[in-house]
């Protein structure tokens, strides 16, 4: 089998159908399997999927398993050469699917592949980009990163017309060789939400295989799916998983600096915010309470349980 379409879906119901009729529509001549895993979601997912999906296999996992926990689940019984790893919130179009398959087809010591992907209104999303170091962290916290010549992180000086050896891919549309995932293992179930796919690509590059951008056009990523639902609790948990990354590739003294330097700049954000409403900025006062939500909060981002893998 050419491809597996693996796609973890939690609460999403509308995005997933859009997603599942783009991506049947963009198979081409591929053989491949799509493959939903849902995990535990109390929408109408489930009942959708098997009243106008029928040629998806459904897993349901009875419980929130997390992006990790939910795509090893698939990624356990994928037949693909290669498997493909998309957010529920993405549309698929043109012939993009057969095209990656033949360009992973034509570049043998590539593990992980990432093709272009845009925004809602047509522009291109920052969807590789460099690990997220201490130093990239602080140029982050110190607001540089918004200089485009500057931000070397998420590298938004580069249109991504080119290809180029990357980082990091981001999950939400990531082509992996499965020779290479056997090789590499599965995803860190330690980690719940974010930090998940850097922890994979960085294990990848270790293991010697190349992670490549690739213009190949294109996929949606409406990013407003899972994530959407979190609130604040977004930030904590990305700060969870950016420090648990951390302490599993640097150590306690790395993991306690990233902790640190992400909570400086949730706080910093909370003190600005608040500051504005204060100051009669009604625009401002969502922005203060949110931040100050994670801020308190932040106590629960520091990471417990021991990474895998």
């Amino acid at each position: 089998m050419d491809l597996s379409i693996i796609i973890v879906n939690w609460n999403t119901e509308d995005f997933l159908r859009d997603c599942l009729h783009s991506v049947l529509a963009g198979l081409g001549p591929l053989t491949a399997e799509v493959i939903v895993v849902d995990n535990a979601s109390s929408d109408g997912s489930v009942a959708m999927l098997r009243a106008e999906f029928p040629q998806v296999r459904l897993i349901e996992t009875g419980r929130n398993l997390g992006f990790a926990g939910g795509n090893n689940v698939a990624l356990r019984v994928a037949r693909g050469r290669h498997v493909m790893l998309l957010n529920t919130d993405t549309l698929v179009h043109g012939d993009v699917l057969p095209r990656a398959v033949a360009w992973m087809d034509a570049h043998p010591g590539v593990g992980v592949m990432g093709p272009r992907v845009l925004n809602t209104d047509g522009t291109v999303q920052p969807s590789s980009s460099a690990f997220p170091s201490l130093k990239h962290l602080a140029m982050q916290t110190l607001g540089l990163t918004r200089i485009r010549r500057f931000d070397s992180y998420r590298m938004t000086g580069w249109d991504r017309r080119t290809e180029a050896r990357v980082e990091v891919i981001s999950g939400a549309a990531m082509f992996v060789r499965r020779a290479a995932m056997d090789g590499v293992g599965l995803l860190d179930e330690a980690f719940f939400f974010y930090g998940e796919e850097t922890d994979w690509c960085h294990r990848f590059a270790r293991a010697g295989w190349d992670l490549v951008f690739v213009p190949i056009p294109s996929i949606t990523h409406f990013g407003g799916g899972a994530a959407g639902k979190l609130n604040h609790r977004r930030d904590v948990l990305m700060t969870e998983g950016t420090t648990r990354l951390h302490r599993k590739h640097g150590g306690l003294v790395a993991g306690l600096a990233c902790f640190a330097m992400l909570s400086a700049h949730n706080a910093s954000r909370a003190i600005l915010w608040t500051g504005l409403a204060l100051l009669g900025n009604r625009g401002a006062r969502a922005r203060a309470r949110h931040f100050r939500a994670v801020v308190a909060d932040l106590p629960k981002a520091w990471p417990t349980r021991g990474a895998t893998a």
